[in-house]
Parts: C-alpha cells; sequence; structure tokens
C-alpha cells in the first residue's frame, strides 16, 4: 500500500475558509429569526412529506377513498396527509416507503 504525505499550507486554508461559518453572522442572529426558520423548515418538510403521500397514491392509481380503504385509514387521514396538515408517521410513514418501492409486495400483503 502507498502512503502519501501532504503538507497544508496555513495562509491557502485561512483565504479560503472552507468549512468556517460566519460568526459575526451566527451571533448576530436573534431567537425570533431562529424560530422563523424552524417555523419555515417544519412548513417545508410538512410539504415534502405530502408530496410523498400523493405520489404513492398517485403511482398505485388509487383515489384518495380507495387508498385509504386499501391502507386501513381514514379518508381524512388521507387528506390531512396530502394536504400537508398532517405528516405520517411511525408505521404509516413506513408502509408509505414499502409502497412506494415494493408496490406489488405491500398490497398483497394488506389483501
Amino acid at each position: 500500500m502507498k502512503t502519501t504525505r501532504m503538507k497544508i499550507e496555513s495562509a491557502s486554508t485561512t483565504s479560503q475558509r472552507i468549512g468556517r461559518i460566519n460568526t459575526t453572522q451566527v451571533d448576530s442572529t436573534t431567537d425570533a429569526e431562529i424560530a422563523t426558520q424552524l417555523a419555515q423548515d417544519e412548513a417545508m418538510a410538512t410539504q415534502d412529506a405530502a408530496k410523498f403521500a400523493r405520489r404513492v397514491r398517485k403511482r398505485l392509481g388509487f383515489s384518495q377513498a380507495e387508498f385509504a380503504s386499501r391502507i386501513d385509514v381514514s379518508l381524512e387521514t388521507i387528506r390531512n396527509w396530502e394536504q400537508g396538515k398532517r405528516s405520517p408517521t411511525g408505521a404509516a410513514k413506513a408502509l408509505l416507503k414499502v409502497l412506494d418501492k415494493a408496490p406489488e409486495a405491500a398490497l398483497a400483503a394488506l389483501h
């Protein structure tokens, strides 16, 4: 096995600042700005979950009512997922992943 040694010049790393944060900006960020960003991140994650749930249902070719019946959840739950009002968690999230990757096997197991 060949070993290669490299010498890092300290002058070149300080000028590039790769992997560094702007401490001035971090220190000046207020709690309100952090809370706003957290809320935006949560909203984006909810929309991603909504898009995923809708995509899985549409790929299977089911209406919301058919999908709810097949996976044994209420129609209101499906609507809440797809509208981003709620996100699937736990077993429901796992089921959606299985339905996305192996729909035939998942539907056969649910039938």
